[in-house]
């Protein structure tokens, strides 16, 4: 997606871009706000696609920020893509989606007192305020696990769902039930309240997370890098009882939704926010304690004194929190203030400084991914940060390096991006005495001593590759990613497993994965018989897998999810493909030249194509199953031999439903404005398709109701 250059002048362009404080004129504001589109959408590529971030949340926040002091100076400058109109998802296919009663928003983001006095005069604006009136506001903290909705009817709890993309959630209310602190009845009919729903937070308490953790090492499954995965994964488990073992706790601190049996909003009569959190607290839910990690401020700087005080007082607090969130108290003001397309006007969240030390980097060594990239990982003298010991440090890339200037020896400023990922700031250059010497990115394979296997970067590409990996390493990382939940999704065969199993020479391709001596794994300390016929029915089970899953678990360069699933609605059988010739490939919409060069590449070579043929004989799926067929048009329907797209916000049924509708009624959907498409749908806040499709003039708009009369 990006070129090496691209990489280089993001990077440098974002540490300009900080840098950046007073408001330009206009014809300046939009060239640095069209600047700060393009590196913001680098940095959510870089995290989000890439897991392989360049910068700290922090500075992203600022960049984040900057934009939108920009489009607030100049509201011409928003555009229907700009990375503020944005509400960040989390959405998995694991669970079926929900919509939730009301938007779960995003929080705008604040880091020190006076930007809660800005938050401050900008709320008594919003409200018709004198800057003298002194506003109440509640504080309590930013909890960092995973967040929920959950709908009570007529008392009892009817839905858990997860946060998804803020309109759209993963049902889980089977996970929710298993967790302790939330209620499965509560007396809302007392308040004349017939459904209501309620925002919380799923943590784990830092002490309780220890144990797990210490558990699972025993138990020879891989342990949890923090609190927040431990308790964010535990949502999304299939098995209750699983979920309940992580020994999960919500925190309920929004009453978001209330009608009586009527259908009337019911929320005013609480008055205010203080009142209905107390009064969620009556009737049986977990919620922060007033007095302690929640407060109830006469003015903005009573907050921001409580805010500064948890900032120092972090470490002492039982759960996960990165900040504090400032919200208006009463109720009537926080409807006057209203909303923004991704915040709520009347909330702030108040962020903790991230966690920074000071240490000396002793050492750099590699490691080989499952495609051969090859990681340079930082040694460093071991030091606390944000509760943890930090000793190794990813240095992602060459690049990174060298845009750094990261020396052996150096002393280097290091935080948890987020509190969560160990990141080099940057090296102390003023603290350098003569004795750093440069890191030299090896030339040849750090992992296989014994050849000289040289390494290749492909261009545009930051990651230096072993084009012939022989050593085992890579083999490892492909075995570890092909059973897990990315790959055939084999439960219960960890990483843990994978290296064991190796290290006695179980292991040593793919295919050894489907032959295991299932009587010799239940001698082995740990396992027993019951564990090594649970882990035989996993992988019997995952054998008859779809092959678009089979497909993405080989680690063929670019070939991911959406890929895997486009090439399996292709084909009969995963062997055909070693018939196609990149032309071919090219022709299917969505596959372009470079992956369909790698997928030519692993299908041409003889023994990738003898270990998929091994894996066939030992059971594993190749064919295609009625998962993996792509979904076609039903013939004759009132929609026959039409193309059709969707575009904007569609308010009585969800974009996959509009789909399947569409389907059902004959028309093939697509997913561009082409001189192909014949009908557009436009929901609300409709952008540059609808433009384009004006402009092309051949095409039909349908508002949604008229799609609906349309299929009846």
């Amino acid at each position: 997606m990006y070129s090496k250059e691209d990489h280089s002048r993001f990077f440098k362009l974002s540490k300009s871009l900080l840098d950046n404080k007073d408001i330009p004129n206009a014809l300046e504001a939009s060239a640095e706000a069209q600047d700060l589109h393009d590196v913001i959408k680098y940095h959510e590529w870089r995290y989000y696609i890439q897991n392989d971030p360049v910068i700290s949340d922090y500075e992203y926040d600022h960049l984040f920020k900057r934009l939108e002091a920009l489009e607030a100076a100049f509201p011409d400058l928003i555009s229907p893509d700009s990375p503020t109109q944005r509400v960040s998802a989390d959405l998995t296919s694991d669970f079926p989606s929900v919509e939730h009663l009301t938007p779960m928003l995003s929080l705008a983001n604040s880091y020190n007192a006076e930007d809660l006095q800005d938050f401050d005069a900008q709320v008594k604006r919003f409200v018709g305020l004198a800057d003298d009136h002194e506003i109440s506001y509640v504080v309590e903290p930013k909890f960092d696990g995973g967040t929920i909705a959950l709908v009570y009817e007529n008392d009892l709890l009817v839905r858990g769902a997860t946060r998804g993309n803020g309109k759209l959630g993963e049902e889980m209310t089977n996970n929710a039930k298993v967790i302790r602190t939330i209620p499965l009845k509560a007396a809302f009919s007392k308040w004349g309240l017939k459904k209501v729903e309620l925002r919380g937070e799923v943590l784990i308490r830092l002490e309780n997370f220890d144990k797990v953790n210490k558990k699972r090492e025993k138990d020879g499954q891989s342990i949890f890098a923090n609190a927040r995965n431990a308790a964010t994964g535990g949502l999304r488990m299939k098995d209750p009882k699983e979920v309940e073992k992580r020994k999960l706790e919500a925190f309920i601190y929004q009453l978001g939704y209330a009608i009586d049996e009527n259908g009337r909003d019911q929320l005013a009569q609480f008055k205010t926010h203080h009142d209905s959190i107390e009064a969620l607290g009556q009737v049986g839910f977990k919620i922060p304690v007033d007095g302690y990690d929640r407060k109830l401020c006469k003015n903005i700087q009573e907050a921001a004194e409580f805010c500064n005080y948890w900032q120092e007082h972090r470490d002492e607090y039982p759960y996960e929190i990165d900040g504090m969130v400032v919200k208006v108290n009463d109720l009537n003001l926080q409807e006057e203030a209203g909303y923004t397309s991704h915040h709520p006007r009347w909330a702030i969240a108040f962020k903790f400084k991230a966690k920074q030390a000071t240490t000396k980097l002793l050492n750099v060594e590699y490691q080989v991914g499952k495609i051969g990239s090859i990681t340079p990982v930082a040694k460093l003298d071991p030091v606390q940060l944000a509760g943890v010991t930090v000793s190794n440090v990813s240095l992602h890339n060459e690049d990174f390096i060298t845009s750094k200037d990261l020396r052996i020896g150096d002393t280097v400023l290091v935080e948890r991006a987020g509190d969560v990922i160990p990141y080099i700031v940057k090296a102390m250059d003023d603290l350098r005495d003569g004795s750093e010497t440069p890191i030299a990115f090896p030339k040849n394979c750090p992992i296989n001593q014994e050849e000289d296997v040289e390494l290749v970067r492909v261009e545009g590409e930051a990651a230096w590759r072993c084009p012939n990996c022989t050593c085992g390493a890579q083999s490892l990382q492909k075995m570890i990613f092909h059973v897990s939940k990315s790959g055939m999704d084999i439960d219960g065969f960890g990483k843990a497993y994978v290296e064991k199993f190796q290290e006695m020479g179980w292991l040593k391709s793919l295919a050894d994965i489907y032959r295991l001596d299932y009587e010799a794994i239940a001698e082995l300390e740990g396992f027993g018989k019951r564990s090594a016929e649970k882990l035989r029915l996993a992988i019997d089970k995952a054998k008859q897998n779809p092959i678009k899953h089979l497909l993405q678990s080989l680690t063929v360069h670019h070939l991911g999810r959406r890929a895997s699933a486009i090439l399996a609605g292709e084909i009969g059988h995963v062997l055909e493909l070693k018939d196609w010739d990149v032309e071919s490939m090219t022709a299917i919409k969505d596959i372009g030249p470079v992956l369909a060069q790698n997928v030519v590449d692993y299908f041409s070579n003889p023994s990738n194509i003898e270990l998929l043929e091994e894996m066939e004989s030992l059971g594993v799926n190749l064919t295609q199953t009625p998962d993996d067929k792509k979904a076609e048009p039903v013939e004759g329907g009132t929609l026959s031999g039409k193309t059709i797209l969707f575009t904007g916000s569609l308010q009585q049924m969800s974009r996959n439903e509009a789909k399947k509708m569409a389907l059902d009624n004959g028309a093939r959907v697509l997913s561009a404005v082409s001189s192909k498409l014949d009908i557009l749908v436009v929901g609300e806040k409709a952008g540059s398709k609808l433009k384009k499709a004006e402009a092309l003039g051949s095409v039909e708009i349908w508002t949604e109701a008229e799609f609906l009369e349309k299929v009846g």
